[in-house]
């Protein structure tokens, strides 16, 4: 390595390790980097030590030369605002985070809901940050001049702001038209700041055992240089050091490059809780080597100004090493700062002084638009601060440029509190604050400053006012204190308006926005992109409504009230992150308007206090937490109440659908739950409509059609007042599903018929027996006594012949009677003579049309109850029949095996759907009109084949390429006497 480096040396150092940094992020945006590094905490937490710029690098050691242990406010102030996390940086993070706010413009601009707001924090905050940027352009260019002897600064000047435009457009503003965050920035950043600190340690550890020889020498000559250790203490008594720790605290916030990073570019909500203790870790590490590096400076009698003691120890001791690290160290610690700054400066130019302006036209490409408009912005911003740089002296100390930017910045700490704890204040006084702390800080320190005035005379006060290092702190206080004072003022004497008290409650920490619920005038995603293509373009208006429905998990036919509701509100923040939150507020008023006229309902909007809630859930403590307990409870009681329970607003939108309604109405809650009743399918419109309607409390036994089934059910209603809207009476429904009920009280009167009419037909047999009997006897004596008259003998024969028919109807009609004992007796049953039994008897019905055919083999036999079996078989064809259209065919059959005997009931009929098949054999289940049959007959018929040890299976549909018939398969085990061939 080199005992001294040429400018040349150094443009090509500064422009490789600016390469070495885009080529990071262009790698993790490719996804070549873990992602699990990448979303790491300690990522996320080295990328917050963007704070540490030039002047912190290098600044720190003067500061340290100035104000002695004073110094260390760089660290804690910042320190202090991070270990608050919880309650001052949590709170901005989930703003930014809903509203896609990505700058304290915006934030100011939503939470005052005034175009001022943002319009004046963004020329403020751009005249703030000049200085702080000139600070970095001056640094290089000292840099340079002490390392490579070039005297020209403003040449080297020049090149490194065009180096850094380049490298800031590649960082940040190569895309436009996403709102994803930029990791590679991100990943490049956490690297800048590890690369600070190794230079740093690197450094330091050489002050102590390079220069010192360990701690045991740096004691010595501590006691030997007495006034070098009294210089440390002795400003913490009497210098401004309090005044630093308050503005390095609000630095946390109000600086657009920590604000930038804390909030803007969170890529894990999680990681500001290990940032928080992280951060101040890194600072700890970073301050550690400040004192070594200025006694080291001040042993070797370095020839720099104690600002550069952390360069001057290498040129110093000529160790090219420790000069190469200090550079690198301090080109990370500007190259960091001066990209993150133009990046969030160009995003609040664009968006609070250009759009509202000038907007691009609809019929262009806007992402391009914006794209390149930003990029004009990065260069005309860096463009400035090169300009500030020439405009003061090339002289100025470090932490002069940094103190006057700080100070500047700290004008925005009331506002930015105030949109946390004081909903109270409003436009008017954070305008008329901020106009009185910037002009305090125009006066005392960026005019001495420009203009190189040393002071003035304030007549007032009798008092005259240098800037200088002892009195900038009286600046700071004096503007600060003009700031709050003409704040709280103005706040406490004008109203603020409707919209500011909306904003306000969204934005307070201990409160709910509570957003009206209010019905929009487009009534479909469609229409939201047909109404946003007026402003932004057909293209650009599909492509945001599409992000939005994706952002919220919804469909493109969502029509809820709630759902488009929640729509328009991620629509407003997604372009807020595009263009803005006052043009995105103006766009989603003017074309996406809630109806007026006529409108008397408004009424807080409770499903978003329900999701809010439950992110708040676990940040609830003491009686709030306990409310909350008991608010789930009640909630969790009703939805799994066993009965349908349905709240209702006065508009008729639905409030809750609990478990229980799900289930019977087969409709989700989710596609439900914020939509009006009139949007429901039928029967359930229909039906739940009319109720609402009907003076009636309570209705019982409605019948519904569902599915192809009738379904009985109870309602029951009663108006309540709504959460949140005293006065605005709504209806909570409940709904009872009485069907099983009616079902069962049909089933027990219909089996109570049966059985009457099972006795009366016994009854009527055994009478009807006597009779035929007679008339059996008379025709065989009639046979005998004329046997003759061959006519009369057979005319005597066809009698004897019916008779015997009707004894044969009448034995088979007193079996299916006296039905259900069990018969112990076991014989050999033909199955061919049962089959023929059972169709003599369904074929008297002449009302069905159907053919039976008797295919079964007369040899096979089977060992059971051959009247049970009967039963078995005429409960199989009469289902069989019942199922059959008419003219159709069913066959009986029997196929044998070794052991058993199978009897195939086949039908030409419907068939059994498949989600019924299984529960075929439960008691009382039936696929018939109530009064046309009871469940029982198949539950029989399982029963007598159990008994004879046999199996029964149903095959539907028996036709597979037909989709029709039913094959009913019964099991039995085989007789193996000698009656069977």
């Amino acid at each position: 390595m080199p005992t001294s480096f040429s400018p040349t040396h150094l443009l090509l150092i500064s422009t490789f390790y600016l390469l070495l940094l885009f080529g990071l992020a262009w790698l993790t945006e490719r996804g070549l980097l873990p992602r699990a590094l990448v979303r790491h905490p300690l990522t996320y937490t080295l990328s917050l030590g963007v704070y540490t710029s030039a002047w912190a690098f290098y600044g720190a050691v003067g500061l340290a030369y100035q104000y002695g242990y004073g110094f260390l406010a760089i660290y804690l102030g910042l320190s202090g605002a991070f270990l608050l996390a919880p309650v001052l940086l949590q709170p901005v993070l989930r703003l930014t985070r809903t509203y896609q706010l990505a700058s304290l413009a915006d934030l100011f601009a939503f939470r005052f809901r005034s175009t001022w707001a943002g319009a004046l924090t963004t020329l403020f905050m751009l005249l703030a940050v000049l200085p702080l940027l000139a600070l970095q352009i001056q640094s290089i260019a000292d840099t340079v001049a002490l390392i490579g002897q070039e005297q020209n600064h403003e040449q080297v000047a020049l090149v490194f702001c065009v180096l850094i435009s380049l490298f800031t457009i590649l960082f940040g503003a190569r895309r436009i038209a996403t709102r994803e965050r930029h990791e590679g920035l991100v990943i490049a950043i956490a690297f800048e700041s590890l690369v600070k600190l190794c230079a740093m340690t690197a450094i330091g550890l050489y002050a102590l055992y390079g220069v010192f020889d360990g701690p045991a020498g740096l004691e010595q000559w501590l006691l030997q240089n007495q006034t070098a250790l009294a210089t440390l203490h002795t400003p913490l008594q009497e210098g401004p050091w309090r005044t630093l720790l308050l503005v390095f605290f609000a630095a946390a916030i109000v600086m657009p490059h920590m604000f930038h990073m804390a909030f803007t570019e969170n890529l894990n909500p999680r990681s500001l809780i290990s940032a928080s203790w992280g951060l101040p870790l890194f600072l700890l590490l970073m301050s550690l080597a400040v004192p070594p590096i200025l006694w080291a400076g001040l042993k070797l009698g370095a020839s720099t100004n104690p600002e550069y003691y952390t360069l001057g120890i290498g040129m110093a001791v000529e160790q090219p090493w420790l000069i190469f690290a200090a550079y690198v160290g301090g080109l990370s610690a500007a190259s960091g700062l001066v990209i993150v700054v133009t990046l969030a400066l160009s995003g609040m130019v664009l968006n609070h002084l250009v759009l509202p302006l000038y907007q691009p036209p609809a019929e262009g490409n806007i992402y391009r638009w914006l794209k390149w408009t930003r990029r004009a912005l990065i260069v005309a911003i860096i463009a400035a601060s090169y300009g500030f740089y020439r405009l003061i002296d090339a002289g100025q100390n470090l932490s002069h440029l940094g103190t006057v930017s700080f100070v500047a910045t700290l004008q925005f700490l009331p506002g930015a509190l105030s949109l946390l704890y004081w909903p109270s204040a409003n436009r008017r006084g954070f305008i008329a604050g901020l106009l009185a702390g910037a002009s305090v800080w125009v006066l005392t320190m960026l005019l001495p400053l420009v203009a190189k005035v040393p002071g003035f005379y304030l007549p007032l006060l009798d008092l005259v006012y240098v800037l200088d290092d002892t009195s900038w702190h009286l600046a700071a206080i004096a503007s600060l204190t003009a700031n709050v004072l003409v704040f709280a003022l103005v706040s406490l004497l004008s109203e603020a308006s409707a919209e500011e008290q909306s904003a306000a409650e969204a934005c307070a920490v201990d409160n709910l926005r509570r957003p009206q619920r209010r019905e929009l005038v487009a009534g479909s995603p469609q229409e939201f992109a047909a109404e946003l293509a007026k402003p932004l373009g057909a293209r650009t208006a599909q492509r945001e409504v599409e992000q939005a429905l994706r952002d919220l998990d919804l469909p493109f036919d969502e029509q809820r009230p709630y759902a488009l509701r929640r729509l328009r509100d991620r629509i407003e923040a997604n372009l807020s992150g595009l263009m803005g939150p006052s043009v995105a507020q103006d766009i989603v008023e003017n074309f996406l308007p809630y109806k007026v006229g006529g409108e008397t309902y408004v009424t807080e909007d409770i499903h978003f206090i329900e999701s809010r809630l439950e992110d708040y859930q676990s940040r609830l403590t003491g009686l709030a937490a306990e409310l909350d307990a008991l608010r789930r409870y009640h909630r969790q009681t009703l939805q799994e109440l066993p009965m349908g329970v349905c709240s209702l607003a006065k508009d008729q939108e639905i409030l809750m659908w609990n478990r229980a309604m799900e289930e019977l109405t087969g409709i989700d809650a989710h596609l439900v739950v914020g939509s009006r009743l009139g949007s429901l399918a039928e029967p359930w419109r229909g039906l739940l409509s009319r109720f609402v309607d009907a003076a009636d409390e309570h209705l019982h036994k409605q019948s519904l059609g569902l599915d192809g089934q009738t379904r009985w059910l109870n309602l029951h209603k009663a108006a309540i007042d709504e959460p949140l809207a005293p006065g605005n009476s709504g209806l909570v429904l409940l709904v009872e599903d009485h069907t099983e009920t009616q079902l069962l009280e049909d089933r027990l009167v219909h089996s109570e018929r049966l059985a009457s009419i099972g006795r009366l037909a016994a009854g009527v047999a055994h009478e009807i027996g006597n009779p035929v009997t007679g008339i059996a006897c008379l025709a065989q004596n009639l046979h005998e006594e004329r046997e003759g008259d061959a006519e009369i003998v057979e005319t005597c024969a066809q009698i004897i012949e019916q008779t015997k028919r009707i004894t044969r109807i009448v034995q088979s009609l007193m079996s299916f009677a006296h039905a259900g004992g069990r018969q112990q007796a076991s014989e050999p049953v033909c199955l061919a003579e049962v089959a023929r039994e059972a169709i003599a008897l369904l074929s008297l019905n002449r009302e069905h049309d159907v053919q039976y055919f008797n295919l079964c083999a007369p040899q096979h036999w089977v060992e059971g109850d051959p009247q049970r079996l009967a039963q078995v078989l005429i409960n199989l064809l009469s289902n069989a029949r019942d199922a059959s259209p008419a003219g159709s065919a069913i066959r009986v059959r029997s196929e044998a095996g070794e052991h058993t005997v199978e009897l195939i009931v086949e039908d030409e009929g419907s068939g059994i759907p498949k989600s019924i098949v299984d529960r075929l054999f439960e008691p009382f289940f039936t696929t018939k009109d109530p009064g046309k049959g009871t469940g029982l007959g198949l539950a029989l018929v399982y029963s007598i084949v159990e008994e004879h040890y046999g199996q029964i299976t149903i095959d539907s549909p028996a036709d597979p390429q037909k989709q029709r018939g039913t094959r009913i398969r019964v099991t039995l085990p085989r007789y193996a006497g000698p009656t069977a061939h």
